[in-house]
């Protein structure tokens, strides 16, 4: 039965946070709020509860999971990153941006992608999953919580427990979240001195970043 923790959305109570931790910790699948909408997380380095994440969602492994990182640091931490890359990503974290780069050694093999190597990376904004990734120490693997066979993303956090109360270990709810995806920027050809490449169109705003 998934754990139902209700946090401020402006100041979230470090006590409830610390729960989720302890859930990530042993393992467990949890819906987290973010900038653009509810996401499943789990621990990075945990197998199994990866492969829940996925079963979850109902993606395979070519399926491109993301890495939330708590700032532009981390995530040069677990991406190959050139200058031309670093400045464009400076002006969009934090921000409603995914960004695919090439993957280092930091990441497990079974998380990247299997052909191309890269992963998804993010910064997000809010608050609350800022003051989870502050307390987790560390980067969390998600992905976009969207049921199997349907395409909008989850906003509800009741909703979410009511259809995956089983499958959770946790739904942090802080309330709705901005009901839109994320801009998601290819910048692999980057490091060959190609163009970024836009794979969608999101919430994160292209004019500001002059593409």
């Amino acid at each position: 039965m998934a754990q139902h923790l209700h946090v401020h959305p402006e100041n979230p109570q470090a006590r409830l946070l610390k729960q989720a931790v302890q859930l990530l910790g042993k393992g467990g699948v949890v819906a987290v709020p973010t900038d653009s909408s509810y996401a499943l997380a789990c621990h990075l380095d945990d197998k199994t509860a990866a492969d829940a994440l996925r079963r979850i969602r109902g993606v395979d492994d070519k399926h491109h999971l993301t890495l939330l990182c708590r700032d532009l640091s981390e995530l040069a931490s677990y991406a190959v990153v050139d200058n031309r890359q670093f400045r464009l990503l400076k002006l969009a974290t934090p921000g409603a941006y995914t960004f695919i780069l090439e993957a280092t050694k930091e990441v497990p093999r079974r998380v990247s992608h299997p052909q191309r190597k890269t992963i998804g990376l993010r910064v997000p904004e809010h608050r609350v999953l800022q003051a989870l990734l502050a307390l987790h120490d560390g980067p969390l693997l998600a992905t976009t919580l969207i049921p199997p066979g349907e395409t909008d993303a989850l906003n509800d956090a009741d909703d979410i427990r009511a259809r995956f109360e089983h499958q959770l270990a946790a739904v942090i709810d802080a309330g709705a979240c901005p009901f839109e995806s994320t801009t998601v920027i290819d910048l692999t050809a980057m490091g060959n001195g190609g163009d970024p490449v836009v794979v969608r169109e999101g919430r994160g705003s292209l004019a500001a970043l002059g593409l």
